[in-house]
């Protein structure tokens, strides 16, 4: 096969000229043609992945869960995925508490750009305060009265609510396994069915992917700009490069260690071919930010191209896309520091290991959407005592951040997921030599 017949090797074509349009479109003032006549294809994009993210979701999880035969088996899967999540999450803090106590881009940043910030930010700010206030305000077991729904209808009328589909399908397929075989199948054939009909509709879907990236990466651009000088992005990147580069380090050397390293000693999948495998499902969820958006193509590519099997996939990945956002957490961690070194606040110890608590607790809870990170900042610089109006210094590269952090998010899924995989002994690699034998012995 041609390269450039390749999926990942479309996206990027599509990505880089999303990007050259966009700075052509920036610098020629034709921001508003481009939300009009090119942003229009990403939303229909995005809007395509959502639209199926719920059923597959569901249907998936509930086969899924079916297919384990007894509860015993789910609850280990279920302990051991949890466990690796909140475990990377932990790793992920802490490697960018490292990296922004080593590296102080706070103390870089000059008191006129500071102010700047400030001012042109001061009410995204506020509106993100007043969201973070509404959350904080809610009771320490508020989570678990969100995951567990009064009305499935209204749970399945919003991606927000997928730790609540989550729920619900974790609940029906630990029903059927109750059921004798005979009752149950027939409802396993129906979802067994829907399944297969969104795997070939996402296909369908990654078909546009090039043209979707295309405008969303376009959009992204023109939207930096705001429609004031092109100068602007490249004033705003230069006050807040050497905290954007801290953020992206701590991203690279988590990818690079804990991910690429749990692969390489826990799985007998090649580094490379991991890194094939996953490559669309990267450029897809920097392209969306948004891990929900992304998870039918991440299923398929783990199923397909890792040869992770469909029944620790569709458990697996969906709570990953729900609760683990490592590259989110690690974020929030650089930036709540950042925020207090750029406003000369000092933070102790205890401070630090609040942070390292509180953003591992806020992953969990956060929305698996673009910019739901920025409210769970707020929650953790109020746990540390810092003005969360410091938040208005960083707006300017927080959506190219969460970019980033979100290739993070997805790349963590897959990972777990393989490695889950391998220590139930459901993985099998495609064109890949290793025997059985030494998938076992990771078992």
């Amino acid at each position: 096969m041609a390269w450039y017949r390749k999926l990942h090797w479309q996206i990027i074509i599509g990505l880089v000229l999303g990007m050259a349009y966009g700075v052509l479109a920036a610098a020629n003032g034709w921001a508003q043609f481009t939300s009009d006549w090119i942003a229009p294809f990403g939303t229909v994009f995005i809007n395509g992945l959502q639209l199926i993210a719920v059923p597959l979701v569901l249907a998936s999880l509930i086969t899924g869960v079916a297919s384990l035969s007894d509860v015993r088996k789910l609850s280990r899967i279920g302990g051991k995925t949890i466990a690796i999540y909140v475990g990377t999450t932990a790793v992920a803090v802490v490697i960018g508490l490292l990296i922004v106590n080593v590296l102080r881009p706070g103390d870089q940043l000059p008191e006129d750009a500071r102010v700047r910030l400030q001012s042109q930010f001061a009410e995204t700010a506020t509106e993100r305060e007043a969201q973070a206030e509404s959350v904080g305000e809610r009771g320490p077991l508020a989570l678990l009265e969100d995951i567990v729904p009064s009305n499935f209808f209204s749970s399945a009328s919003s991606n927000r609510n997928m730790l609540q589909i989550v729920f619900i399908s974790i609940l029906f397929g630990v029903g059927l396994i109750q059921l004798e075989q005979k009752q149950a199948r027939p409802i396993l054939d129906l979802f067994e069915s829907l399944n297969a009909v969104i795997i070939r509709l996402v296909d369908l879907i990654m078909l546009v992917a090039p043209i979707g990236v295309f405008a969303l990466i376009a959009r992204t651009i023109t939207d930096l700009v705001g429609g004031g000088e092109f100068s602007q992005v490249f004033q705003l990147l230069g006050a807040l490069g050497y905290y954007s580069f801290a953020v992206v380090l701590g991203l690279v050397v988590h990818m690079s260690f804990t991910y690429l390293l749990m692969i390489k000693f826990f799985t007998p999948i090649p580094i490379r071919t991991f890194l094939a495998g996953i490559a669309p499902v990267q450029l897809v969820a920097f392209s969306t930010s948004s891990s929900g958006a992304t998870l039918p193509l991440t299923m398929e590519r783990c199923e397909e191209k890792l040869g992770v099997s469909e029944e620790v996939s569709s458990f697996v990945l969906p709570l990953g896309a729900t609760i683990n956002m490592d590259g989110t957490a690690l974020y929030q961690a650089v930036a709540a520091v950042f925020i207090a070194q750029s406003l000369n606040m000092g933070i102790d110890l205890t401070g630090q290991l609040t942070i390292v608590l509180t953003a591992v607790l806020a992953s969990i809870g956060t929305a698996a959407v673009p910019g739901a990170g920025i409210i769970m900042l707020v929650i953790i610089l109020q746990a540390i005592n810092v003005p969360s109006a410091g938040i208005a210094l960083i707006f300017g590269v927080d959506r190219i951040l969460d970019m980033l952090r979100t290739a993070t998010n997805v790349t963590g899924d897959a990972t777990v997921a393989t490695i889950v995989a391998a220590s139930e002994g459901q993985l099998n690699p495609p064109n890949l030599d290793e025997s059985a034998d030494k998938i076992r012995t990771h078992a």
